[in-house]
């Protein structure tokens, strides 16, 4: 419960200056779903063992399966973004801002999302491979 009110915690820092600032802005669900993703499949990576997942061998196996359709919808979106980018321009995420916040607003969102936008899909390619060694390890070791 902890790390859910502290992924809660960073998306709202993450997002709080993109809504005070910038209206209209298209890619809230996206954003949301990097930065979920890249703390929560983090977390699962690195404390496997102390997760709730830890003996549950069928929903490793089907979280597997279901990673392989989520990498590619991250990259699809991580596309889609860049795509708006080069076709809309930069001035098309901000809106109307003036040009001294302006500037600085569009290289913060482009970072923002690029950092967790790539972490997610870095950590969803890791994430099944994590579940195949501890699927091993339980059914060979009898550890997680």
């Amino acid at each position: 419960m902890i790390w859910w009110v502290f992924t809660a915690v960073v998306v709202i820092g993450v997002l709080l200056p993109i809504y005070t600032n910038v209206e209209g802005y298209p890619f809230y669900f996206i954003n949301i779903v990097y930065v979920v993703t890249f703390i929560t499949l983090t977390r699962y990576i690195f404390l496997l063992r102390y997760t709730f997942l830890a003996k549950r061998e069928r929903i490793k196996l089907i979280l597997f399966f279901l990673s392989i359709p989520f990498v590619f919808y991250l990259g699809q979106e991580l596309n889609h973004f860049q795509t708006f980018l080069d076709e809309e321009g930069l001035n098309a995420v901000t809106g109307f801002l003036p040009l001294s916040s302006g500037t600085g607003m569009i290289q913060y969102i482009q970072n923002e999302i690029l950092l967790f936008g790539v972490g997610s899909i870095i950590c969803a390619v890791v994430f099944p491979f994590r579940l195949m060694v501890s699927i091993w390890r339980f059914r060979n070791k009898g550890t997680v």
